[in-house]
């Protein structure tokens, strides 16, 4: 191995990222003794990663553009600070050519590879014609020049369907569009542009063959600037929505030790290709024992963290001591394979409606007390890497997720259990995330087994859907938690109100029911029932009873709970969250005596409940309901989530068909359709392209065909 020349020093390095990968980076400079200096937009000034940093610069207002996107305040910055370096993380500037010679020519060190291989694998069109050349094996496809819609049509034709259209400058599912038949395929060119050209400012598109049902396997890679190189072996990445990965493991499962050294053999051939310098990754699809050349990731991934648990290695400590010209600080034969590590993202997201991005206030974010943060524990195998809190907003500016949680086990077997345990132990309230979702998804026997591929989540949609669906007799157990939580609270509540009564009635008689602070009643229970949409409504009506014990009658049970055998414990009530114990009895329902725990979470109307059996959530509906005249009507079409309004399709008096694209809306780095829900005609337009709107808010107005 080549040893170290013109070594620089770095004592301060500025990062132009935010969020998770801020406060990653952070945490080794911090180990390594040197300063860090975050920049922030306008919605960050209090986010964690600000917090953490030695300094902090303001530059500019949320949208990326006008701040994490703006290169010559963050070059700014860094002098203004006496940075170094800089540290792109990932996203943002990370791969951006442009970006690399600016530091160059501001005497910055870039912690990324060189201006010329980030535009060697910047255009996914050139980086398949040098590929090519360097005898890296490649999917079949179209890398041409001319992007007319004709010539992109003719070429999906010869390539024969399906064909992968992919934004030629792009990355993380963004620009990217399978299209199955000639059918549409026009609409397919035109979406996969824009969203080439609105996310990465290009709108170049390749394309190339669709692979039944291959694996996403990607090797990470590091070179110094002496020409060594290593690969640290490779990353399962098949399991995806909407062309973004949600779950990552390393090793990857099932994978023949021929291929895996054949794999990364190739990366390093692509990546000496172009002169790399620094962390990166080559992606692959791999499919019977073949695999093709995909793409560059020419920066740190997301998902490094499971590599540096195998390896035992500190990948951003490496970027740093590479970018200082260190050499590498072992050799391929040094590395070995130890355990096996996944990790989850999860993100601010509705599953359950097309893992549509969502945003808001994060009211609680809870997760297993063991976990380690950016560091490998190898006692716990925990980790929780993120960049917010409880009390933290999610921006509908930046990439909604939240964090990612990455486990470690001796074995795959080991790190599937740990994996379900720590999910079942994190909780997020106030927007709607992806956690339940990913605790399905890991508890399917088909994930145990490994049988994985990109069209994994589409497969297996039906049986995460259904997976862990609590027993009826479980769901009552849950219901009768949620509405004793809420049974407590309102008890809470009305004695507080007592306490504050100047004509309190006092009594020393303990045994008198008008002292008592059960919320006992002569000949009634204790105020209305308990009401939760679980989704249907239902009532709960709770009782104390002379005895002590408390009556819990609804759907035609009575509960007998007894008062000694109620335990009620509150460790985190700054977070609301109450550990229950309830000993109960329904000869009706065949239980007796049975003793369950679990925790309940309360947020605004939304309560959750989680036990061993599984997880419930249930909203507390208003006491009063609005009127006819307040409800919405179904004649306006309203935005789903906040975000830009990209284009507009119709005009006002324009007759449209159901299913007709009407307006296109982007947000966190997602592009969402709205369309006609049946025949009808547009009323009126109330936002133009380009125009910021809130979540709820009316875009169009929409009329019936039937009343036109």
């Amino acid at each position: 191995m080549k040893t170290a020349t013109n070594k620089k020093t770095i004592s301060k390095i500025l990062i132009a990222n935010r969020g998770e990968i801020a406060c990653r980076i952070i945490h080794t400079a911090k180990k390594m003794g040197i300063k860090t200096v975050a920049v922030y937009s306008t919605v960050d000034n209090n986010a964690k990663h600000v917090q953490l940093a030695d300094e902090a610069i303001w530059i500019g207002e949320a949208a990326p553009k006008e701040s994490y996107l703006r290169a010559d305040k963050i070059i700014q910055a860094a002098k203004d600070s006496g940075a170094q370096a800089i540290h792109p993380g990932y996203g943002f500037l990370s791969e951006n050519a442009d970006f690399s010679k600016l530091c160059n020519d501001n005497q910055l060190i870039f912690i990324g590879p060189p201006a010329s291989a980030i535009e060697a694998m910047g255009l996914k069109a050139e980086a398949k014609i040098r590929m090519e050349a360097a005898n890296v094996p490649l999917v079949p496809g179209y890398h041409g020049e001319d992007q007319s819609v004709e010539r992109l049509k003719q070429a999906c034709i010869d390539i024969g369907f399906p064909v992968l259209l992919k934004a030629s400058a792009g990355g993380g599912g963004k620009g990217m569009r399978v299209v199955e038949s000639l059918e549409g395929i026009e609409d397919a060119i035109a979406g996969a542009q824009r969203e080439g050209l609105n996310s990465f400012g290009d709108s170049h598109l390749l394309a190339e063959k669709y692979l039944a049902r291959p694996r996403h396997i990607e090797i990470q890679l590091f070179c110094d600037q002496q020409g060594n190189g290593v690969y640290l072996f490779e990353r399962d990445c098949s399991i995806q929505r909407r062309h973004q990965k949600i779950v990552e493991e390393a090793p990857a499962p099932n994978f023949p030790e021929k291929v895996r050294k054949a794999m990364g053999e190739a990366a390093l051939q692509a990546a000496h290709a172009i002169g790399y310098v620094g962390a990166g990754t080559v992606e692959f699809l791999y499919e019977n024992d073949e695999f093709y050349f995909m793409e560059m990731n020419t920066r740190l991934q997301v998902e490094h963290p499971i590599s540096e648990y195998i390896t035992g290695q500190d990948l951003v400590a490496w970027q740093i001591k590479v970018a200082a010209g260190e050499p590498l600080p072992i050799s391929q034969d040094e590395l070995k394979i130890n355990g096996h590590a996944i990790e989850v993202r999860l993100y601010a997201e509705d599953a359950n409606n097309d893992f549509l991005p969502t945003a808001g206030k994060i009211n609680q974010f809870i997760y297993p007390k063991e976990s380690s943060h950016f560091s490998l524990d190898y006692d716990h195998g925990i980790r929780m890497d993120t960049g917010v809190s409880s009390g933290d907003n999610v921006s509908p500016f930046y990439d909604p997720m939240v964090a990612k949680l990455i486990v470690w086990g001796e074995d795959r077997d080991i790190a599937i259990r740990k994996l379900k345990n720590a999910l079942h132990q994190t909780h997020i309230t106030g927007l709607i995330s992806n956690v339940r979702y990913l605790e399905k998804l890991v508890s399917l026997e088909s994930f145990s087994q490994a049988q994985l591929d990109t069209h994994f989540v589409e497969d297996n949609a039906e049986a995460i859907k259904t997976s862990g669906t609590l027993t009826e007799h479980q769901q009552r157990l849950h219901q009768i938690f949620a509405a004793w939580y809420l049974y407590q609270q309102r008890l809470k509540s009305e004695d507080e109100q007592k306490e504050n009564r100047k004509d309190k009635i006092q009594s020393n008689d303990v045994r008198s029911p008008w002292g008592m602070k059960t919320g006992w009643r002569l000949n009634s229970g204790h105020g209305d029932p308990i009401r939760l949409l679980a989704p249907e409504e239902i009532s709960i009506q709770i009782r104390p009873l002379p005895s002590g014990s408390y009556s819990i009658l609804f759907a035609e049970h009575n509960y007998i709970l007894q008062a000694p055998n109620i335990s009620i414990s509150d460790s985190t009530s700054n977070q609301q969250m109450l550990t229950l114990t309830i000993k109960g009895s329904d000869v009706q329902a065949n239980i007796l005596d049975q003793s369950i725990k679990a925790q309940v979470l309360h947020s605004a109307d939304n309560i959750q409940v989680h036990s061993h059996y599984g997880t419930s959530e249930f909203i507390q509906p208003p006491r009063l309901t609005m009127s006819d005249s307040e409800e919405e009507n179904d004649h306006g079409l309203h935005a789903p989530m906040n975000g830009c309004l990209t284009e507009v399709r119709v005009q006002s008096g324009d007759e449209v068909k159901a299913g007709d694209i009407l307006v296109i809306m982007e947000a966190m780095k997602m592009e969402h359709s709205i369309k006609a829900p049946h025949d009808g005609c547009i009323a009126e337009i109330f936002f133009n392209q380009g125009d910021l709107i809130d979540e709820g808010r009316e875009i169009l107005s929409f009329v019936d065909e039937n009343e036109a």
